[in-house]
């Protein structure tokens, strides 16, 4: 549990004093009505399905999250992927110009875009040879103007979950907002932070419904906060970020978990034969423990076996570039089929 925390001391001062925007679908909330004539939004009138806006709220696929995850609405707040989420939590806490985020590389690059965007300093501090925070090193980084610090757990592109004494340790002792973005979490056998949500009122989770629920295409990104945060972060937010075919299919695939579940079985079934498969592939030198869809190796010679991969038809992605992972490649978990295709074309690599 965190003490005398207040969030107010960290919110810009403009954002405290917004009037937000109230759109026709806040100020009479039963849109859904069919006995009620519409003539306050400025639509189109003939239907089609779409003719409407959407709900600015979202509260039937909130509704699901809520039982699904069991949290409170006033807990959720949903975005244009989660890209949205972060860059709404950047205007809401960081000044431009004056305030710092802290990451830890090798990490999500979007933080570090979003920083940029936002004219926010950005303090890195590298993860460990085995891809765990240095806390220690991070709060000797923090100062009265550090914002943020963004834990991303399980890890990209590493793979790996940070030890949960290590994030407890850094939601006791930084003072600012600490933002877990839980991307892979339904792959990880750790479980999520949700459970902590209270007791850290600088505690935010962000989630989404690209990997697991296999819904990267409709961009639908899930924040879980405080009610604090949350109300400060609708006051900001368009007031129709999440669209109606995406808020529509986001419903239909809430309302599936077992079948969710069922493709998540798969995945870590898959995921869990292509490590063993790996193994026997002379040129890989390192298989990094993953709770992810994906599972980052050390190679030789990354760019040539990336090369060689993609001229037999297959794209993998290589992160040679990042912090701590030269010569590694990183191979997203796909079908039977696909990961066969992968292990097949790497032997024949491996033999020529």
């Amino acid at each position: 549990m965190k003490e005398n925390f207040n969030i107010t001391n960290l919110i810009r001062e403009n954002i405290k004093s917004i009037t937000p925007y109230s759109s026709a679908r806040d100020e009479y909330k039963d849109a859904t009505s069919d006995k009620m004539v519409f003539l306050d939004a400025n639509e189109n009138p003939f239907e089609n399905g779409v003719n409407r806006y959407p709900d600015p709220q979202q509260n039937l696929v909130k509704d699901l999250l809520s039982a699904i995850k069991n949290v409170s609405k006033k807990h959720i707040l949903l975005g244009n992927g989660s890209d949205e989420v972060l860059d709404l939590i950047f205007r809401a806490f960081c000044e431009p110009k004056e305030d710092n985020i802290i990451t830890l590389p090798p990490t999500y690059g979007m933080y570090s875009v979003l920083a940029n965007i936002n004219n926010i300093e950005n303090r890195k501090v590298l993860l460990t040879q085995d891809f765990q925070p240095k806390v220690d090193e991070i709060l000797a980084k923090v100062d009265a103007k550090s914002k943020i610090l963004f834990l991303c757990s399980p890890n990209n592109p590493s793979g790996n979950s940070f030890t949960s004494k290590k994030i407890e340790e850094l939601l006791q002792k930084f003072n600012g907002l600490v933002v877990i973005d839980e991307a892979y979490i339904d792959f990880s056998e750790e479980k999520s932070w949700l459970e902590k949500l209270t007791a850290f009122p600088n505690l935010i989770i962000t989630q989404t419904l690209s990997k697991a629920y296999g819904l990267a295409g409709i961009r639908l990104g899930v924040c879980y906060a405080s009610a604090q945060i949350i109300a400060v972060l609708n006051n900001i937010k368009p007031p129709y970020n999440v669209n109606e075919l995406t808020q529509q299919k986001a419903i239909e695939r809430l309302q599936k978990v077992e079948e969710v579940q069922e493709e998540i079985g798969k995945i870590k079934a898959e995921r869990n034969q292509l490590i063993v498969c790996l193994k026997e592939i002379d040129f890989i030198k390192e298989i990094y423990p993953t709770d992810c869809n994906f599972v980052l190796v050390k190679v030789d010679d990354a760019t040539k076996r990336y090369n060689q991969l993609v001229a037999k038809g297959i794209v993998v992605r290589n992160r040679t570039t990042q912090p701590l992972c030269e010569n590694t490649l990183r191979f997203t978990i796909g079908t039977n089929l696909e990961n066969e295709k992968l292990i097949k074309e790497l032997l024949s690599i491996s033999k020529s």
